[in-house]
């Protein structure tokens, strides 16, 4: 017992299924245009809001991107990103990553900017002098709460980071202090799969478990 009440048991049944929620939560690219319920998106955000933070600073800011304007502007910079990013690549490296689906833009009834707030007077600087960046890993969790948290609803999430955040961030027309940390396109997948997506195309192989440990 603790002043808040009973401490919940998570049982071995419990521990099973969290397992299973890890391990289909994939990065969504193809999605269906039917519309989240009412109210989804921000019962989602409160229930990302539960993830550590550093000095509990909580610095994610989520932002809802519906305007048809701004949301042009977000495709015109991925399609920019894009195509410099393909630029970079040579032989059948390139022809693969010419045939991959890297945005959900187009279909998902949902997209998402995430910003960590490098202004936040909250935490007062509690375990950040010395690694300042730890405002952003804030945030990281919060995105990654939100993704488990929509995938035990049915929901998926893209991540799309091919964009320039300055455009992003203008195009947002947010805070200056606001650092974008994601871009995500939300909604019902097309198709489910436990294998991520890139492993299936064969851009990359899943890690060893191995790799997973390093003793020193």
């Amino acid at each position: 017992m603790t002043g808040e009440g009973r401490v919940p048991e998570f049982d071995a049944a419990f521990r099973a299924q969290f397992e299973q929620l890890l391990r289909w939560r994939r990065d969504v690219r193809a999605f269906r245009p039917d519309p989240l319920p009412e109210g989804a998106l921000q019962r989602l955000a409160e229930i990302a809001s539960l993830a550590p933070s550093v000095g509990y600073s909580q610095p994610w800011r989520f932002v809802t991107v519906s305007d048809p304007e701004r949301r042009k502007i977000i495709r015109t910079a991925f399609e920019d990103a894009n195509r410099e990013a393909l630029e970079g690549y040579d032989g059948e490296r390139k022809q693969l990553y010419a045939r991959l689906k890297l945005a959900g833009l187009d279909q998902a009834p949902e997209q998402i900017a995430i910003f960590t707030d490098h202004g936040t007077p909250r935490g007062h600087g509690l375990g950040r002098q010395t690694m300042p960046e730890m405002l952003d890993y804030s945030t990281v969790n919060a995105i990654h709460t939100f993704w488990l948290a929509a995938r035990a609803e049915g929901i998926g999430a893209g991540w799309l980071s091919i964009l320039d955040p300055v455009r992003v961030t203008e195009a947002l027309d947010v805070p200056e202090d606001w650092s974008l940390t994601a871009y995500l396109c939300v909604g019902y997948p097309a198709e489910e799969s436990e294998r991520p997506k890139l492993e299936q195309v064969g851009w990359e192989e899943k890690a060893g478990e191995s790799s997973a440990i390093l003793l020193r």
